[in-house]
């Protein structure tokens, strides 16, 4: 079928919906509901889609479009849920089961006849984590049902009509509900509430007088003082103190309207350390061992642990950017893992985004975005080629989630992708203007073919891990729930390490490199990318900086049109 994808942006959701649907064989286009009804009205006209599917809308559809046309709504909510925020009160409330519902559009905000809905699990994880994953999961099951459903033709769609169980209507989730009282609120109240806005919007409170929004939450079992202290410092994130314990808060953003000139999230310490203001506390920086105990509650981005033969570096950054910092750090666990008598090393999370490539917004925040890019570019493309130089042992890059730009090419220096079947990949650089880096001019090419590689970095498109797979970009796909991802993979690891033949495929592996490095020594490679990428960050005119201001300070593309790049639309 024709299909169009209406969205206010083309997020993860919408990414994976246009990567699924196209693995499925329809035809699909995006258009974004970000400048008005006109744009979706023209890319109707134009594209005269069989069915219209919204993944995510903030905005309703026109209504001249909803009544010519079989639109579908995903709402991240259960059947019979309806309003603005729906995980916003779910995990407010603590549930431990919510759903996804693709409903028909029709006046009343989400009260169209019902297409398909799907159940999914709530673990305590953030908003965006669980939208990305356990949600995302559900609206994909769901909305293939559905568009199954409107090609066979016979299927006759629920009504929200007065036999209907029941119907909740939720107001959109305000700051006033979200609000931390630290004097009051126990620990596990003030994380569920920092985890309820993680991505969006952040808590709004207050810090040395200054407002702002707090961004994620994690517990800390050890350091205690007064409530809504700060206490110390952890890898750019803050600790603060509750009544019955203490939360690491990773990231801060300042309040628009603050005079700040940087009012989005970077990590906590950063903003602290920003405002140099007298009253602002010397806090002290207290690191997590690397070997962290499984059993301790805090927060650490980067751990590192074994399972006989096999060592496992886990790294967790939020949104999944990578600053000049975390990469030095990524680097030396890196390190200290190529120290340990392992056979097999797992590179990975144990859930969500594997890795975006560099950190657009710390990046944005610097005092010169032009050097800070090119430190943490050069410190990511430290990162890859350790592991390209990797010759005696395996390396798995275990994706639970979403890899992008040099992210994606980080996994792809790793001999084995494994990737689970929910996870979207971007192996480009064109949306952010960039040529590119992380040894793609060698890792790509390698694995798919340079006409492939050619084609997958100018049309800029995401592509699902089955295709993946197809491409030569993923070596196994791992079929489990967000939550088994960690478990499923360090079976398949552990069993790898002890498979017979291992020490075969190591030794051909470093006999590969060193003809690879014989042909085309991979400091070539670094060197030639960096230079195309040296003249970007070097050129204050280069589109680059005004896209990567314009995607961190969350202004609307121009074009509503993004699967076609350089047309005009």
């Amino acid at each position: 079928m024709d299909i169009l994808l209406v969205a206010s942006a083309f997020n993860s959701l919408s990414q994976r919906a246009y990567a699924e649907l196209s693995d499925a064989g329809h035809r699909v286009d995006v258009v974004l509901a970000t400048h008005g009804p006109e744009p979706v009205r023209a890319a109707v006209r134009e594209l005269r889609p069989e069915l219209i599917i919204a993944p995510l809308l903030k905005t309703a559809l026109p209504e001249d479009i909803w009544r010519a046309h079989t639109c579908l709504i995903v709402h991240p909510g259960p059947p019979g849920d309806r309003g603005p925020s729906s995980l916003d009160w779910a995990v407010a409330g603590d549930v431990t089961e919510w759903g996804v519902t693709v409903l028909q559009a029709e006046a009343a905000m989400d009260a169209g006849p019902v297409w398909a809905d799907e159940p999914f699990p709530v673990p305590a994880v953030g908003k965006s984590d669980l939208y990305r994953n356990e949600t995302a999961d559900a609206a994909m099951t769901a909305l293939h049902r559905a568009v199954r459903r409107y090609a066979d033709g016979d299927h006759k769609p629920r009504p929200q009509n007065a036999d209907w169980p029941s119907v909740t209507w939720r107001d959109h989730f305000r700051q006033d509900r979200r609000r931390i009282d630290w004097e009051h609120d126990d620990t596990e109240t003030v994380l569920r509430r920092l985890r309820g806005a993680d991505s969006q919007p952040g808590v709004l409170d207050e810090l040395q007088g200054r407002e702002v929004f707090l961004h994620g939450g994690h517990p800390e079992d050890q350091l205690r003082g007064r409530p809504g202290d700060l206490l110390a410092t952890r890898a750019g994130a803050l600790c603060r103190a509750t009544r019955d314990g203490a939360v690491w808060i990773p990231e801060l953003r300042p309040r628009k309207n603050s005079g700040d000139p940087a009012p989005f999230r970077r990590p906590a310490a950063t903003v602290l350390a920003s405002w140099s203001a007298p009253h602002t506390p010397a806090l002290p920086e207290i690191p997590a061992p690397l070997d962290l105990p499984a059993d301790r509650r805090t927060y650490t981005d980067i751990r590192y642990r074994e399972q006989g033969a096999t060592g496992f570096v886990t790294f967790s950054f939020p949104g999944g950017a990578m600053s000049t910092d975390q990469c030095r750090r990524l680097l030396a666990a890196y390190q200290y893992a190529l120290a340990r008598p392992t056979s097999v090393l797992v590179l990975g999370g144990a859930r969500d985004f594997f890795s975006n490539g560099i950190h657009l917004n710390v990046i944005e925040g610097a005092p010169d975005p032009g050097e800070e890019s090119w430190r943490n570019l050069d410190a990511m493309d430290d990162v890859v080629e350790a592991v390209l130089r990797t010759t005696d042992r395996l390396v798995i890059a275990a994706l639970a989630g979403n890899a992008a730009a040099g992210g994606a090419m980080l996994a792809l220096a790793a001999d084995e992708v494994w990737c689970r079947t929910g996870a979207v990949l971007n192996p480009h650089y064109r949306r952010m203007g960039l040529y590119g880096s992380e040894f793609w001019t060698y890792s790509l090419p390698r694995r798919t073919g340079p006409e492939t590689a050619r084609r997958l970095t100018t049309e800029a498109l995401p592509v699902s891990a089955a295709r993946g797979v197809r491409l030569g970009l993923v070596d196994r796909l791992v079929p489990t729930a967000p939550a088994d991802f960690a478990g499923t993979v360090e079976a398949m690891a552990t069993a790898l390490a002890t498979a017979p033949g291992l020490a075969d495929r190591i030794a051909a592996k470093a006999a590969a490199r060193e003809a690879d490095e014989a042909a085309r020594p991979l400091a070539d490679h670094r060197r030639d990318e960096l230079a195309r990428m040296h003249a970007i960050f070097s050129d204050p005119t280069a589109p680059y900086h005004a896209l990567r201001s314009a995607f961190v300070r969350k202004v609307p593309a121009a074009t509503t049109r993004p699967l076609h790049l350089g047309d005009g639309r």
